[in-house]
């Protein structure tokens, strides 16, 4: 068989074009697992945010989504880090104030605040954050080990080491270990 260039080319062979794009899929998905281990010459790349005055990374493959603060309905008896419930496109998703989580004061609602939707197949929750600052993209010879001493030592279990690029020092959050501790399980007062 010819080498294919382009997908039209197979658009009256429909056995074909499915095998081809299988082939283009598996290839694909081949690639973004290879990504996933940070080898020299790979680059990291994560979802950059801000609480307060701290640069933070989190995977971009533990981010569902970025949102704009949503209506929120209080929950009765939750400390007052759990902002509240808020129905995202039909599914509940507990908001949390990370600033407040960690240990700081309560953060303050403005227009750069925004709930970055954590991925996780059995805890829908979203984090309140001052700001999203987009991907951002680091080289293995910017890791360092460093974890911000601005938290609370028990949130700062929940960091891995960061990057540090210049002046600027960016942490990364893990937020799979955060929404399945002890800490962020109990809501209740």
């Amino acid at each position: 068989m010819a080498e294919i260039t382009t997908l039209a080319d197979l658009a009256n062979q429909p056995f074909q074009l499915l095998q081809e794009l299988d082939r283009r899929c598996r290839q694909a998905a081949a690639g973004r697992q290879q990504d996933a281990t940070l080898e020299d010459g790979d680059e990291w790349v994560g979802v950059g945010i801000r609480i307060g005055d701290v640069s933070i990374l989190v995977e971009r493959d533990e981010v569902r989504e970025v949102l704009t603060v949503p209506s929120m309905a209080r929950v009765p008896g939750a400390r007052s880090w759990l902002r509240g419930l808020a129905n995202v496109r039909g599914q509940l998703l507990s908001v949390v104030d990370l600033q407040e989580l960690a240990g700081g004061e309560p953060a303050t609602i403005s227009r750069s605040s925004r709930v970055v939707a954590v991925k996780h197949p059995e805890i829908p929750a979203g984090l309140m954050v001052d700001e999203v600052r987009g991907f951002r993209r680091f080289q293995p010879d910017e890791a360092v080990q460093e974890v911000p001493d601005v938290f609370s030592e028990e949130f700062r279990d929940f960091f891995r080491g960061g990057f540090k690029r210049g002046k600027d020092y960016w942490a990364v959050l893990s937020l799979r270990d955060l929404v399945e501790s002890q800490l962020f399980l109990q809501a209740a007062k």
